[in-house]
């Protein structure tokens, strides 16, 4: 499913852009399917709310559950100070996650249809398997931002072997929030370990100190029906959204199963 030159360009850069790898039938199913599950989702009282710091989260259940379930994160913008919304509930939420890809039976079946785990193969992976997936909405005006990050940072394996798949259900730019990456940066060591602690929650674990390289990212502005392939230890940015338009993105993250995944990884997803 990969040419020689594509799997060349993901070593060298450490991602690859595939263009109209899915087709318009398959985002808007995806797309229909995540309105369906808001529509039906009943907002707690208690609502966990996406931020890019991860310490805010390291204590919700609801979060650290969600490998075994399909849960709704809240834009951090999208509820007061009272806990009241301040938008419709379709434009709050800033993902859903983490476990659609197994239990939510279109999902499952566009997974499958997309091939991910031929991909991975391709990859260098000898046993792929899906870990998390996530529909990312990045809602109008108050989509917020994603720091730099590494994908191996949350699913930790050793050897290290994430692989992270992005489709763009819509236009992504510059001003809706696209990805942003640092070419060639999956060759720099792993920053950090997000993991259980043994106190409780969870913690950052560093494994490299030293400062990211002092180079720009490439802007990532694809139009929809991309497939951005990410590789774990590439770090990748996107900004808030400052448009009127969402910038729609369904996400799968490939581990090797002939690898090591230790018990205190945030994410245990059950068999």
């Amino acid at each position: 499913m990969l040419s020689p030159a594509q799997l060349t360009q993901f070593n060298q850069q450490g991602y690859l852009v595939i263009k109209d790898f899915i087709s318009p039938t398959q985002r808007q199913t995806l797309i229909q399917r995540a309105a369906q599950l808001i529509e039906a989702f009943e907002p707690p009282e208690k609502r966990s709310i996406f931020t890019t710091d991860e310490q805010q989260r390291s204590s919700d259940d609801y979060f650290l559950t969600s490998g075994n379930a399909i849960r709704f994160f809240f834009e951090e913008k999208a509820i007061d100070n009272n806990g009241n919304f301040t938008v419709p509930k379709q434009q709050s939420i800033n993902k859903i996650g983490h476990a659609q890809h197994r239990l939510d039976p279109v999902y499952k079946a566009m997974v499958k249809e997309l091939g991910f785990s031929d991909l991975g193969l391709a990859l260098g992976i000898k046993k792929p398997r899906a870990l998390q997936s996530m529909h990312i909405f990045k809602q109008p005006s108050i989509g917020g931002e994603v720091g730099l990050h590494q994908d191996s940072t949350f699913l930790y394996t050793q050897p290290k072997s994430c692989i992270g798949f992005w489709l763009a259900l819509e236009d992504a730019t510059v001003e809706n929030g696209c990805l942003q990456a640092l070419p060639g940066g999956h060759t720099i060591a792993l920053k950090q370990r997000f993991k259980l602690s043994n106190n409780g929650g969870t913690e950052f674990e560093s494994l490299d100190d030293s400062p990211w390289p002092e180079q720009p990212l490439e802007l990532l502005e694809v139009p929809a029906g991309t497939l951005i392939i990410l590789h774990g230890q590439l770090p990748h940015y996107s900004a808030a959204n400052t448009s009127d338009r969402s910038r729609q993105a369904f996400t799968l993250h490939l581990v090797d199963d002939a690898c090591d995944y230790p018990t205190d990884n945030w994410l245990q997803p059950t068999a």
